[in-house]
């Protein structure tokens, strides 16, 4: 007997093949949704061809074979983990930008200290809400740094608030260009006494 025939091949391989076809399909079709929301407009469209092939060789084995219960699950539950490991593979490879907002009643003094040391941008405001009078502090982040960061803010304050959100693109521009010579040192020194000859 043909081993293509036989009911191993039919119940047992020809499910886990549709399911490992809809695992790969799915992980590369979630990874292309992400990188369009990214902005990242030459890689999906390759992702998306290799997607819709592999969907077609899934579909197709289905198509086959309507009779077999299993090749349903199969493609149901090869979804499910595409889905999952697409989202893992995303996380992992840590892409694109975010924007952290960190709220926080008590004085941000040592955490803008370290933010000003390790080079990073931020824009603090003082501002009041129900709690009180609280520090903003906006921060643009690529990915890969927001766990060190965030773990540093819980550091300096456990009670935190904090937000993140994602980018689409950020500008390669810095403010400090377009600071007036003068108040280059310190944007604060420049401001105050602006505010006081008011």
């Amino acid at each position: 007997m043909n081993f293509f025939d036989t009911e191993i091949f039919g119940w047992v391989i020809i499910p886990l093949l549709i399911c490992l076809a809809r695992i790969v399909d799915v992980t590369i079709g979630t990874l292309r949704i992400i990188f369009i929301s990214k902005g990242m407009k030459r890689l999906a469209p390759v992702m998306g061809f290799f997607e819709v092939i592999i969907w077609l060789v899934a579909i197709g084995q289905i198509m086959q074979n309507l009779s077999n219960v299993v090749n349903y699950v199969a493609y149901g539950l090869g979804f499910a983990i595409g889905n999952y490991i697409g989202i893992m593979i995303d996380n992992k490879i840590s892409l694109g930008h975010v924007l952290v907002r960190i709220i926080t009643r008590r004085s941000a003094t040592n955490l803008i200290e370290w933010l000003e040391q390790s080079g990073r941008k931020f824009t603090i405001v003082d501002a009041k809400s129900d709690w009180g009078l609280v520090n903003i502090i906006y921060m643009p982040l690529k990915r890969r740094e927001v766990r060190e960061v965030v773990s540093r803010v819980k550091a300096f304050n456990p009670q935190a608030f904090y937000t993140i959100e994602d980018i689409r693109a950020v500008s390669g521009s810095t403010f400090k260009d377009d600071i007036h010579p003068m108040t280059k040192k310190s944007i604060w020194k420049g401001v105050v006494p602006m505010m006081k000859r008011k």
